[in-house]
C-alpha cells in the first residue's frame, strides 16, 4: 500500500539499484523484511512484559527525585530507569532473541529465499523424503541451539557490562541522549494497525491492478467459497488455543503459589527454556518420544506441546503481580477464619484478577501462533489458522490468504479484548461496591443514637 501511494514519486527518483522497483521487502536477500515484521510483532510483548517491571520500580517518585537533582527525562530514564529495568526485563529479551534467531513461520513468509535463514534450511532438511538428510537436520538443530546459546550469552555480557561492570556512565552528568520514544511507537503502532484494514481490503478485492490506490472492483464470493472450510480450522484453533492457555494457567499459578509457601521455586532459567531454546532444537525429540506412548493421539500431543511452549510465557506475565501482592491480606483474611483457598480466592485471586486475566490471554495468543509444534506433533493432520496461513502463502491467491491472515490477526485481539473488558467491569462493580459500602456506613453512623 505504501508503495502504491508512493509509486508516482518514486517512478522520478529511482533510489536503489538502476530503478526504484529493484528493491523488494519481502524476500530480501538482506532480511530487511523479516527484520521489520519481527519488530513490530515483538514490541507489543516487550510493552506488556514491561507494565508489571515498571509498576515495581516506582516510575512517579524516582521521576520527581531525578527531576530535584536536574536531571531530564532522557538522563533519568538511561541513569534512573534502565539500570533496573533491564534486568527485570532478561527473560523476554532474551526470548525475543532467540525466537528472532529460529523463527521459521515468518521466515517463510517475508524472509530471504536464496539461501533461507539457518532455521528454515533445518527445516527443509527435516522434511525432505530423503532419510539420509535425517543426521544433517538434527546436526542443524544442535548448531542453532548453540547458536543461541552463543546470542544470549552475548546479550547477557552486553547486559552485565552496561548496569554492573561499566557504572561511570551512570553518575557522569552528561550522557543522556533523547531517543524518538513516542514518534517510534506511534509509528510502529499505525502501521500495524493499518495491516488490519489492508488484509480487509484485500480479502474483497476482485480486481487491485498495480499502481491502483483501491481496488476497481469488490466481491464477496471469497468469503462465501472460504467460509465453510475455515470455520472448523478456526474451531479447533480456538479448541486447542483455550485448552492450552486454561492448562498453563493453572500450572503457573501453582508455581508462584508453592514458591511463596514452601521457599522453593525452580531456578527461571529452567521456567523459561522453552521460550530460549530454538523450536527445532526441542521439537524433533519431543516427536520422537510421543512415538514411544501413542503416535495415533495428535490433538492431545498438540495441547501438551502448545502448554509446553505457553507455560514460560504465562508464567513471566503472572510474576510481578506476585511479587508485588502484600501477603498481609491474606493473612488477616486468615485470621478472620477464612480456609485458605477462600481466602486465597476471596482476597488475593479477586485483587489480582486483572493480571490472571491477561495471562491467560498472553496464553491464548502465544498458542494461537504456534506453528512448528502443531505442524509435528499433529503431524499435518491437525490444522490451525496458522498453519493454513502459511501454507497459503506459498503461492496461493493473496484474497483466500489474506482472510486466514485476517482471522489469525483478529482471534487474539479478541480474547485481549475480552480481558479488558473483565477488568473494566470488574473496576465498576468494585467501585460500585465500595460507594455502597461508604453509604450504609455514613447511614448507621446518622442513625446511631447520640447520648449527652
Amino acid at each position: 500500500m505504501i508503495v502504491r501511494a508512493l509509486h508516482p514519486i518514486l517512478d522520478m527518483m529511482p533510489i536503489f539499484g538502476d530503478t526504484v522497483w529493484d528493491f523488494n521487502i519481502v524476500h530480501n536477500q538482506v532480511g530487511w523484511g523479516l527484520i521489520a515484521v519481527l519488530t513490530l510483532k515483538e514490541i507489543p510483548f516487550l510493552l506488556l512484559m514491561s507494565i508489571p517491571i515498571l509498576q515495581q520500580l516506582k516510575i512517579n517518585q524516582t521521576t520527581q527525585v531525578a527531576h530535584s537533582l536536574g536531571y531530564n527525562d532522557a538522563q533519568m530514564w538511561w541513569k534512573c530507569i534502565f539500570p533496573q529495568w533491564l534486568p527485570k526485563l532478561r527473560f523476554p529479551l532474551l526470548a525475543v532473541l532467540a525466537y528472532g534467531a529460529s523463527v521459521v513461520d515468518l521466515a517463510l513468509i517475508v524472509g530471504p529465499t536464496n539461501p533461507p535463514t539457518f532455521a528454515v534450511l533445518v527445516w527443509q532438511w527435516f522434511n525432505d523424503p530423503d532419510l539420509s538428510l535425517l543426521p544433517r537436520a538434527a546436526a542443524g538443530a544442535v548448531i542453532l541451539f548453540f547458536v543461541c546459546a552463543l546470542l544470549i550469552a552475548v546479550l547477557r555480557g552486553v547486559e552485565t557490562l552496561s548496569v554492573k561492570k561499566c557504572r561511570a556512565w551512570q553518575v557522569g552528568g552528561r550522557f543522556g541522549i533523547k531517543m524518538p520514544g513516542k514518534t517510534l511507537f506511534l509509528a510502529t503502532t499505525l502501521i500495524a494497525f493499518l495491516t488490519l484494514p489492508l488484509m480487509v481490503i484485500w480479502s474483497f478485492a476482485q480486481r487491485w491492478r498495480f499502481p491502483d490506490l483501491f481496488p476497481t472492483r469488490l466481491s464477496e464470493r471469497f468469503w462465501s467459497n472460504e467460509w465453510q472450510g475455515i470455520i472448523p480450522t478456526v474451531l479447533d484453533s480456538l479448541s486447542i488455543a483455550i485448552i492450552s492457555s486454561t492448562i498453563a494457567l493453572i500450572l503457573a499459578l501453582v508455581g508462584h503459589e508453592y514458591r511463596i509457601r514452601h521457599r522453593v521455586h525452580v531456578p527461571g532459567f529452567i521456567i523459561a527454556i522453552p521460550m530460549l531454546v530454538p523450536q527445532l532444537s526441542i521439537l524433533f525429540g519431543l516427536q520422537i518420544t510421543t512415538l514411544l506412548f501413542s503416535s495415533d493421539a495428535y490433538y492431545f500431543w498438540v495441547c501438551w506441546a502448545h502448554v509446553f511452549f505457553a507455560f514460560p510465557y504465562v508464567f513471566l506475565s503472572l510474576d510481578g503481580p506476585w511479587r508485588s501482592y502484600d501477603n498481609r491480606l491474606t493473612q488477616a483474611a486468615l485470621s478472620l477464619g477464612k480456609s485458605p483457598f477462600r481466602a486465597w480466592w476471596s482476597v488475593k485471586a479477586h485483587i489480582l484478577f486483572p493480571a490472571i486475566i491477561y495471562a491467560w490471554a498472553v496464553g491464548i495468543s502465544v498458542s494461537l501462533a504456534q506453528y512448528l509444534p502443531t505442524l509435528m506433533l499433529g503431524a499435518g493432520r491437525i490444522a490451525t489458522i496458522t498453519t493454513e496461513a502459511v501454507a497459503l502463502t506459498s503461492g496461493h491467491d493473496r484474497r483466500v490468504t489474506a482472510i486466514y491472515a485476517l482471522w489469525q490477526a483478529l482471534l487474539p485481539l479478541i480474547f485481549f479484548t475480552f480481558a479488558m473488558l473483565t477488568n473494566q467491569l470488574q473496576n465498576r462493580r468494585l467501585r460500585r461496591t465500595q460507594s455502597v459500602r461508604t453509604e450504609s456506613l455514613h447511614d448507621a453512623s446518622a442513625k446511631k443514637p447520640r447520648h449527652p
